[in-house]
């Protein structure tokens, strides 16, 4: 029976499955099928595949003695119920397969060395004012080859590399005080191409906040909530856009650049309006920590919510909640959205306040001819950008569909 939205009556768009075909020919789609199913429900008897896939006991049996040869699935102790024969549930092999996600941000890259379930087994940090080309792209080189390195005699086994970075790495360059020689060196280079001439493997690449947003998507609150915004808040604050359990790119795969929405209206009498990055960045919070002689960097951990910086944190969040609501005012004026999801590369009781004081901001707006949306925290926090882009090579090579951002529901 079709699923009825209780806000309008009308049928509501089902969750997708992941579906097999018994068609001869198909084999490698099936395994994928299987693998999917596993990924997102976690490990299961074969009764139960045959269940989700729509595939035949038979043919769930050939396939997952395949992917146990292939050391892509691994046995779990049997497990006996009340009646009938014990169950043999089936789970994805941690060591079946890896990938490299790499985040390169305005302060920091990391370096994560993904395994096949989605757990960061290794991680490199390199943190700076801003990313120097001549330093950062011997890093990454050197990085990619120590965690290769270190797989040991799994390195066979690893699929492919992911970039997670700004579109512009060098935009907004008057603002973080760079030089137009510093903008322009990053602005002018293709980082798919740098790293792809580093290594063998294949390379993918995604604007940061949309990695991000796909890190969500598949393994955090994506899995509950078929469309949302999801909003990021970094040194600029950015955004990604989930419609129907799917990334949605835009036109430029742009969609979901929140940091560069306006504050204000544009009059003839006034001045350009200010973006809404000027106000929920984390450069915003720097900026305020500099004026009264504090390091900036508090701005990424645990000392922002402590003594002497809380004060000026505290003035930092009203200034950014009040922002980040007009932001989803506006949002769900265009978009009927399920929920906005709100994360950051800050600590964990920072993002709290955030919230609390947006949802108290959203109170004081006129809601007449909107849903009210309900405002989340994110459940991935700093890694999402390398995570998400870890996730990209992991899905070209094992999910059933080219689309990345697809949704399997249980």
């Amino acid at each position: 029976m079709t699923p009825i939205s209780p806000q309008n009556n009308k049928p509501s768009a089902p969750l997708l499955r992941p579906r097999g075909s018994n068609h001869v020919g198909m084999r490698q789609f099936n395994e994928r099928v299987v693998l999917q199913a596993i990924r997102h429900n976690g490990s299961l008897p074969k009764a139960d595949l045959a269940r989700l896939t729509g595939l035949t006991a038979q043919t769930i049996g050939l396939i997952s003695a395949r992917l146990e040869e292939d050391d892509l699935l691994i046995r779990h102790e049997r497990v006996r119920g009340r009646i009938g024969q014990p169950s043999i549930p089936m789970a994805l092999n941690p060591d079946g397969a890896f990938a490299i996600g790499i985040k390169i941000g305005r302060r920091s890259a990391d370096w994560l060395l993904v395994d096949f379930t989605g757990r960061v087994r290794k991680r490199k940090t390199m943190s700076y004012p801003f990313p120097d080309a001549d330093t950062l792209l011997p890093a990454l080189e050197q990085n990619m080859r120590a965690l290769k390195q270190e797989l040991g005699a799994l390195a066979p086994r690893l699929v492919g590399v992911g970039v997670a970075a700004p579109f512009q790495l060098g935009g907004w360059h008057k603002a973080l005080g760079l030089s137009e020689a510093q903008s322009r060196t990053w602005n002018e280079l293709d980082l798919s191409i740098a790293v792809q001439g580093m290594t063998d493997l294949p390379v993918s690449f995604a604007k940061d906040t949309s990695a991000a947003c796909v890190a969500e998507l598949v393994a955090g609150r994506g899995r509950d909530l078929k469309s949302f915004l999801y909003l990021f808040v970094d040194t600029f604050v950015g955004g990604g856009l989930v419609i129907h359990s799917h990334l949605h790119a835009g036109v430029h795969g742009n969609a979901g650049a929140v940091a560069s929405l306006p504050l204000h209206l544009a009059t003839s009498e006034h001045a350009t309006p200010e973006q809404l990055f000027s106000h929920a960045s984390l450069w915003d919070l720097e900026h305020r920590f500099k004026q009264v002689g504090l390091d900036p960097m508090a701005a990424y951990d645990e000392r922002a919510v402590l003594q002497p910086f809380i004060a000026e944190t505290g003035a930092w969040v009203e200034s950014a909640a009040n922002a980040l609501a007009h932001c989803v005012v506006s949002a769900t004026a265009f978009l009927d959205m399920d929920a906005i999801v709100m994360d950051g590369s800050f600590c964990r009781p920072l993002l709290d306040m955030l919230l609390l004081s947006t949802r108290e901001a959203l109170a004081r707006y006129d809601w007449q001819g909107l849903w009210p949306v309900s405002v989340i925290p994110g459940s991935i926090g700093s890694d999402a950008r390398a995570l998400g882009g870890a996730m990209l090579p992991l899905h070209a090579n094992f999910a059933p569909d080219r689309d990345l951002f697809l949704k399997v529901a249980t």
